[in-house]
C-alpha cells in the first residue's frame, strides 16, 4: 500500500504570473508592440511640436485648431481640425482597441477566466484608484469633481515610445501585460465617456446608427469583402453616432467588436487580424499623433507649471497618475497573485512589476479627450487639465525610466534567451527545448567534426552556445 505524500510537499502546480507566451501570441504580441512603439515615437515628436508652436506661435496654433471644415448638412459635420481631430481620428484608435479587445478574449490573454483575471483586476484597480486620488483631493473648497476620469486612461503608444528612447529591453511577458492591461484600460475608458460624457442624445440618430452596426455585422459574418463598401458604411455609422449625442468614437469600437478575430478551417489570418494589421499603422503613425498636435498644444510658463501643483484640478491629476495609477495597478497585481495562490515568474520580481505599474501611470491619448469633454464651458480648467497630463506622465515616464535602467542588463539578457536560434529554424530556441528532434540536432551539432574552410584552414565550428550561421 502506498504511503500518501508528506504534508509539506504541494501535490498540484501553483499557476504562474508573467509566465512564458506561446509561441503565436509572442509573435503577434511582438508585431502589434512593434508597430505601437514607432507610433509612441511619432506621439512623443508630435507633442513636442505642438508645445513649441502654441508657446512660439500660439495665435497660429489657435487659428489652425479653429479652423472649419465639412458640411452643415445634413449632420452638422461643419467642424474645427480640433473637432475633427478627436471626434474622428481618434474613432480609428478606438476601432483598433476594439479589434484588440475582441482578439484578447477570442483568442489571446483573456480568453480563459484564470488568465484574464490578472490584467482586468489590475486594470480595474489602476481606473479606480485614480478616480478616488482625485476625489480626494477635489473635495475641498476651489476642486472639481467634473475631472475625475482624466486621470484613469493609460497610453500605450506614449509608454512603449518612452521604451523607444530609453532603450529598455522589457522581457515579452512584462510588454504583454502592459499590452493586455492598456487594452482593458481602453474598454474601461470608451464606457466611461459613453455613459458619463454624452448629453442631448437623440434617439433617431443613435437607432440609425445602431441599425448601420447591424448592417456592419450582416455583411462581415456573411463573407462579404471589400473596403469601398465597409470605409463609407463605417463613415455613415461614424457620422449618426456624432450626431447622436453620444461621443463618436463609441463607434470605433463597437465597429472594432464585431469583427471576426477567431480563424475558421486553414485561414493564417481572421479576418479582424487581417484588418488590424492594415489599420494599427493608420492609427499609431497617422491618427494618434495628429491629435495629440491639436491636443497637447497647451501654454507653458513659470506660473501656470506652478498652477499643476497649487491648484487642486490639475494637481489631482498629476496625483492620480504619479500615485493612483502605480499603486492601484501594483496593488491590484499583489491583491489578485495572494487571491489566486499563484506565484510570479521566478525571472522576475515584484520591483519589475513596480517599474511597470509605474510606466503604465503615462495618460496621455485619451487623458487629454477626457480634460476636454470633463470641461468643455471652461477652455482654461481644461489646459491647465492637460498641462497637468503633460506634467504627470513627464513624471512617470523619468521615475519609470530610472527603475528599467537598474535592471535593464537583465532584460537583454533575459530578451537574448528569448530570442536565441542555435539551430536557425527560425523557432526560439526555448520553445523547443523538450522535443527531442531538437535535442537531438543539439547533439549531432556538439559532436560535428572540425571542416577545412575554402583557403584549407581550419574553421571554427559553431558550438551550442554560438549563433548559427543563417
Amino acid at each position: 500500500m502506498t504511503s500518501p505524500p508528506p504534508v509539506n510537499e504541494p501535490t498540484t502546480r501553483r499557476r504562474q504570473l508573467l509566465g512564458r507566451l506561446s509561441l503565436p501570441e509572442r509573435t503577434f504580441i511582438t508585431d502589434a508592440l512593434r508597430t505601437e512603439t514607432v507610433g509612441g515615437v511619432l506621439l512623443l515628436s508630435a507633442a513636442v511640436v505642438a508645445l513649441i508652436w502654441a508657446n512660439v506661435w500660439p495665435s497660429a496654433y489657435e487659428s489652425v485648431l479653429d479652423y472649419t471644415v465639412g458640411p452643415s448638412t445634413p449632420l452638422h459635420l461643419d467642424l474645427t481640425l480640433d473637432a475633427w481631430a478627436k471626434d474622428g481620428l481618434l474613432t480609428i484608435f478606438f476601432f483598433v482597441a476594439g479589434i484588440e479587445l475582441k482578439r484578447e478574449f477570442v483568442a489571446g490573454e483573456l480568453r480563459t477566466p484564470s488568465a484574464a483575471f490578472l490584467p482586468v483586476i489590475a486594470a480595474v484597480c489602476g481606473v479606480a484608484l485614480p478616480a478616488i486620488v482625485f476625489a480626494v483631493t477635489n473635495s475641498g473648497s476651489g476642486g472639481n469633481p467634473s475631472g475625475w476620469a482624466i486621470p484613469t486612461a493609460t497610453d500605450i503608444a506614449f509608454a512603449l515610445g518612452v521604451l523607444a528612447v530609453v532603450g529598455s529591453h522589457l522581457p515579452s511577458p512584462l510588454r504583454a501585460f502592459l499590452l493586455t492591461l492598456a487594452v482593458v484600460d481602453d474598454l474601461i475608458a470608451i464606457l466611461i465617456i459613453a455613459i458619463f460624457y454624452s448629453s442631448g442624445i437623440k434617439f433617431w440618430a443613435l437607432g440609425l446608427s445602431f441599425a448601420g452596426l447591424v448592417l456592419f455585422w450582416f455583411l462581415h459574418r456573411r463573407g462579404v469583402h471589400g473596403w469601398y463598401l465597409f470605409v463609407p458604411l463605417a463613415f455613415v455609422i461614424w457620422a449618426l453616432m456624432h450626431e447622436s449625442g453620444v461621443h463618436a468614437t463609441v463607434s470605433g469600437v463597437a465597429m472594432g467588436l464585431i469583427l471576426r478575430c477567431h480563424r475558421v478551417g486553414d485561414e493564417k489570418q481572421s479576418p479582424g487580424e487581417h484588418i488590424e494589421h492594415l489599420v494599427r499603422p493608420l492609427s499609431a503613425g497617422l491618427a494618434v499623433p495628429v491629435f495629440a498636435l491639436f491636443a497637447a498644444g497647451v501654454t507653458i510658463s513659470g506660473p501656470a507649471l506652478g498652477e499643476v501643483f497649487t491648484q487642486a484640478t490639475p494637481l489631482g491629476i498629476v496625483l492620480g497618475l504619479l500615485v493612483g495609477k502605480t499603486v492601484g495597478i501594483f496593488g491590484g497585481t499583489r491583491l489578485a497573485a495572494r487571491f489566486t495562490r499563484a506565484e510570479l515568474n521566478p525571472q522576475l520580481t515584484w520591483a519589475d512589476m513596480f517599474a511597470v505599474s509605474v510606466l503604465a501611470g503615462i495618460g496621455f491619448t485619451v487623458s487629454l479627450l477626457i480634460s476636454e469633454l470633463a470641461f468643455p464651458d471652461d477652455p482654461a480648467l481644461a489646459d491647465k487639465s492637460k498641462a497637468a497630463v503633460l506634467v504627470g506622465s513627464l513624471l512617470c515616464a523619468l521615475v519609470a525610466t530610472v527603475l528599467l535602467k537598474l535592471r535593464n542588463r537583465h532584460y537583454r539578457q533575459l530578451c537574448e534567451d528569448e530570442e536565441r536560434d542555435l539551430d536557425g529554424d527560425g523557432i526560439p530556441d526555448v520553445y523547443q527545448q523538450d522535443d527531442p528532434a531538437w535535442q537531438a540536432r543539439m547533439a549531432e551539432r556538439a559532436e560535428r567534426p572540425v571542416e577545412l574552410g575554402p583557403d584549407g584552414e581550419a574553421g571554427s565550428d559553431p558550438g551550442p552556445g554560438s549563433a548559427a550561421p543563417r
